[in-house]
């Protein structure tokens, strides 16, 4: 039944796949359970009685993410380019059931996950990459039609990310609509989108955007806290004022690991959306910069497989690397500007670092998928170099055979 769907890699495939790729992976999955041990002791301990339990459940969604990779990095990518449409549908479905009472669970006045018993499935996390899946596909089938019109051109799929967008403000999750709107603008704009009209379309969205964000009170509130933390600092702007407290604290090399004094209920989401402050509190400016170049690192290498994939070609799956890579930046770009109070609060973790299941998860699978766009490319290259007809060695353009003396006395002659 799985015959057409997976095609097995060998271990030849993994050695082949870029290097630097699968070290920032490691060391980014690395850094993220070091960081959660360490922001989570606190209220792991106060809340369960022990001091790893937040540690043990991310464990758990990592092998749950690596099961999950591995199997992706079998299924060959035309599998998801056919199946892009059903994914897309998919996501819209889990959308809808998790505004449903008694199927959405609620948390802190959002109603974000659905319950799968081992960990909280977020529809958000997989819309944004069943979108990208989407937009990639269409991009290939109607590329021609985008560049000349980009209203005409992709109607379908601005339609959709419109629906989607709709879903997400009901739950509400504002961060996840405003990646998932950027995300495929910035798709479209790469698959050669009128800048004119593409420039337009951007000024709509944002002036929507807008919109929402100043109708409601909720908003209003996080973008007035967002502008000036220490006019309320013990109620409404305490979040933020508590992160920018843990950044002073670590100065240049900061406390050390495990001597942040911000995790100790200080800062609520130590663990989650602000994990980023507690790293930067341990490990100080220089930690900070470390992580941040470990994420261009990543980001760029995506970028690179996606070139990779063009040269060979493949444009759906250089879609797929440039939009998870969009994806991935653009939630690390928020997270980390919502810490440090360069944007207002918008709910999103930083991604493979804080705590969460589906986050974790699913970001796993994104780049599981684009490992598998590298070793498609590179089987595709050598096939091609083991196809091509070796040339007869040459001397002085005369092709080199047993007779090749008595060519050369023969041109002579001429």
């Amino acid at each position: 039944m799985l015959g057409g769907l997976i095609d097995p890699i060998r271990p030849k495939d993994i050695l082949r796949l870029d290097p630097i790729f699968v070290a920032t992976v490691m060391a980014v999955l690395i850094l993220g359970l070091v960081m959660v041990a360490s922001a989570s002791t606190f209220i792991s301990n106060d809340n369960f009685g022990y001091p790893s339990y937040y540690l043990s459940r991310q464990l758990l969604y990592l092998v749950i993410g690596l099961v999950f990779g591995a199997f992706l990095i079998n299924v060959p990518t035309e599998q998801l380019k056919e199946r892009s449409i059903l994914l897309m549908l998919l996501a819209l479905v889990l959308l809808i059931l998790v505004l449903i009472p008694g199927i959405g669970k609620s948390v802190n006045g959002s109603q974000r996950w659905i319950s799968l018993g081992v960990f909280n499935l977020q529809p958000s996390e997989a819309a944004k990459v069943a979108m990208v899946l989407y937009v990639s596909g269409f991009l290939v089938r109607r590329s021609a039609r985008v560049r000349q019109n980009l209203f005409i051109g992709s109607f379908m799929p601005i339609g959709f990310t419109f629906i989607f967008l709709v879903l997400l403000m009901k739950e509400p999750d504002f961060g996840a609509s405003v990646v998932l709107l950027g995300t495929v603008f910035a798709l479209l704009f790469i698959a050669g989108a009128p800048l004119k009209h593409f420039l337009w379309t951007i000024a709509a969205a944002a002036g929507a955007l807008a919109v929402l964000a100043v109708s409601s009170e909720y908003r209003m509130k996080r973008l007035m806290n967002f502008w000036d933390p220490w006019q309320d600092p013990f109620n409404d702007g305490y979040q933020l004022s508590q992160a920018l407290i843990a950044f002073g604290r670590g100065e240049w090399f900061g406390l050390g690991l495990g001597n942040s004094v911000q995790k100790l209920a200080y800062l609520p989401e130590a663990h989650t959306d602000f994990v980023f402050s507690v790293w930067v509190e341990e490990t100080g400016l220089f930690g900070g910069m470390l992580l941040l170049l470990v994420f261009g690192l990543l980001v760029a290498q995506m970028f690179i497989i996606g070139q990779r994939a063009i040269a060979a070609h493949k444009i759906f799956q250089a879609y797929i690397c440039y939009g998870f890579a969009i994806l991935l930046i653009a939630q690390v770009i928020i997270n980390i500007g919502v810490n440090t109070g360069v944007l207002p609060t918008k709910g999103l973790t930083l991604p493979l670092i804080s705590y969460g299941g589906s986050s974790l998860i699913i970001m796993l699978g994104s780049l599981f998928i684009v490992a598998r766009v590298d070793i498609e490319t590179k089987r595709d290259v050598l096939a091609e170099q083991m196809s091509e007809p070796e040339s007869e060695p040459m001397a002085d353009g005369i092709p080199f055979t047993e007779d090749f003396d008595e060519q050369v006395v023969e041109v002579q002659r001429g």
